[in-house]
């Protein structure tokens, strides 16, 4: 099969491209820039087109055959490129029902990850883990992983790792072995117009797994969902049996741990084993887990990027911060904020009220916009600061030269740096504090 992805470049489009390949499919693509996993594809041998997305490629693609065009949801409805295979007949569909059909293609045990925070640790926790206890386990994660690659597949593979992202509903194309959900709060208001609507479709996919280990109401909870019953029991892992920093990291852990341990368990009773299990090695090895990109990641020597963008993630995050301050001796925290989408803004506004308290210096930057409600107000840094509890700590910043000698003065004077961001400003930190820039 010949199977053309737009947006290959992305980190959730460029691990399934490797997946593809790696099962034996033909697999090309085209993005618009080199994004964090273009290393990656062309390592693997599969053909990129880089730059404008004219339909020049693909017609040429076109021309030698294309069973399949995959498109991540981040393109627009009048691109070229969909117009094209439009035109020709061509099988177009986003990324989900592609996944859906590999996972059902090579008869995996799907380990589905979905939650409005924490799904991308989780995700890497449990490959982490599975690695390193030698589970057969292909799977595809979000971002760029510093000890293994963002997406993999070998012939002999039992189980499929699977970061489900619940925009657009895509999460509900997939009926998981074990779905594991973090949180779920509310957010993407542009897909689902009420709080209900949103917990309603994590129900449905709760009720499309067969198993569901989720953190609610402070537990670890699991519930077989083919008992009509569903009784709920609690996980034999729980937060208090790790010591990594943060709460948020210390329940991502928990239940990354409880689902290896199911994951095992299958093991064990597909070949009629009995089970001699050493618990404390699984809690080693999640103590032992090294981060993942963007996820509180540390780029230079007390400077920290984090993906955080809803008031949710930042309280948990900031907390971690503050946990690995005390950890390194650093005399505080400090936060250079740049928020995601402006329709999300309207929605999640009052969070914020508290949200960074306990930082000794907040810096706000103008709203990343993207997929925007035109009809909706864009809120500047200043009102979204006057509304703050603590908002004498905060001050208007914009990603330049002044901030840049803001940050690095901080960073020299012993506090933690943390920038929290779902947009470009990641890349820009990331410039500013290396080689001769820190």
């Amino acid at each position: 099969m010949n199977v053309y992805i737009s947006g290959i470049c992305g980190v959730g489009m460029g691990p399934l491209a490797l997946m593809a390949k790696a099962a034996g499919l033909n697999v090309c693509g085209s993005d618009s820039s080199k994004g964090a996993i273009y290393d990656e594809l062309i390592d693997a041998g599969i053909e990129v087109s880089i730059g404008v997305q004219d339909g020049e490629f693909l017609r040429k693609r076109i021309e030698m055959g294309v069973d399949w065009f995959v498109y991540t949801s981040a393109l627009p409805k009048e691109h070229a490129e969909l117009a094209l295979v439009e035109r020709f007949g061509i099988k177009c569909t986003k990324r989900d029902e592609f996944t859906a059909y590999l996972v059902d293609k090579l008869g995996l045990k799907m380990i589905a990850v979905a939650g409005t925070h924490g799904k991308t640790t989780t995700t890497a926790m449990i490959v982490w883990a599975a690695q390193k206890l030698g589970l057969k386990a292909s799977y595809i994660v979000g971002t760029t992983m510093g000890f293994a690659p963002s997406g993999s597949y070998h012939r002999g593979d039992k189980y499929f790792i699977y970061e489900a992202d619940e925009y657009d509903r895509n999460f509900l194309k997939y009926h998981p072995w074990l779905a594991v959900i973090p949180s779920v709060s509310y957010d993407h208001p542009d897909i689902y117009k009420t709080r209900e609507e949103y917990i309603e479709a994590f129900s449905q996919f709760e009720r499309q797994s067969r198993k569901v280990i989720k953190y609610q109401e402070g537990r670890i909870l699991e519930k077989i969902t083919e008992n009509e019953e569903g009784v709920e029991t609690e996980g034999f892992y729980k937060a208090k049996d790790f010591k990594l920093a943060g709460e948020a990291r210390r329940i991502d852990a928990a239940l990354a741990a409880n689902a290896v341990f199911e994951m095992q368990q299958n093991d064990y009773n597909e070949v009629g084993m009995m089970v001699d299990y050493d618990s404390m090695a699984l809690i080693d090895i999640m103590n032992g887990f090294p981060g993942v990109g963007r996820r509180f990641e540390k780029i230079y020597d007390g400077v920290y990027t984090d993906y955080g963008h809803h008031p949710e993630e930042i309280v948990a995050t900031i907390e971690m911060a503050k946990e690995q301050a005390e950890l390194e001796g650093k005399k505080g925290v400090v936060v250079a904020y740049q928020p995601h989408q402006n329709t999300r803004q309207h929605e999640v506004r009052a969070g914020y009220k508290d949200a960074f308290v306990g930082i000794e210096k907040l810096f706000w930057l103008p709203t990343y916009l993207t997929r925007e409600d035109e009809n909706l107000a864009i809120i500047t840094p200043d009102e979204f600061i006057k509304e703050l509890s603590n908002g004498e700590i905060a001050e208007v910043a914009d990603a330049n030269d002044e901030l840049s000698v803001k940050l690095h003065d901080y960073q020299k004077a012993g506090y933690l740096v943390l920038m929290m961001t779902a947009g470009p400003a990641d890349s820009w930190l990331r410039s500013i504090f290396s080689g001769d820039n820190a």
